[in-house]
């Protein structure tokens, strides 16, 4: 279950580390580049979704909650700024964006770094 975990956030990092870059193409005038940060907001926001169902089966499995909620919060932020981003609000899909990528970062760190299961003394 951990190297799913491992395996599912990392794909999900490299997913969202494009959404920037696509952005900022368009933002120079590259106007197709606009499909491509629709696509990559799919790409993303799937990804998210199955990172959060693997993330459920490791609280499930191995009693370790702090995957799914951190989870649910970046999956929560990702669809607020997939919405926020097919309206065409600006003010809150930038910084939001900003945000999420941050906290997405943050966890991929936690989840390579901490352990999943807690460590029993030897009895």
């Amino acid at each position: 279950m951990r190297l799913a975990l491992r395996a599912v956030v990392s794909a999900h990092v490299v997913a969202i580390a494009g959404q920037p870059v696509f952005a900022g193409v368009y933002l120079t005038g590259d106007y197709d580049s606009l499909r491509w940060h629709a696509l990559g907001a799919d790409v993303v926001t799937s990804i998210g979704y199955l990172q959060l169902v693997v993330a459920i089966v490791v609280w499930a499995r191995l009693r370790t909650v702090w995957p799914s909620v951190a989870t649910l919060a970046v999956v929560g932020a990702e669809t607020v700024q997939y919405f926020a981003g097919l309206d065409g609000a600006l003010w809150l899909h930038l910084p939001l964006g900003v945000m999420t990528v941050a906290a997405l970062v943050v966890l991929f760190i936690a989840v390579w770094q901490r352990p999943l299961r807690k460590e029993t003394p030897d009895a």
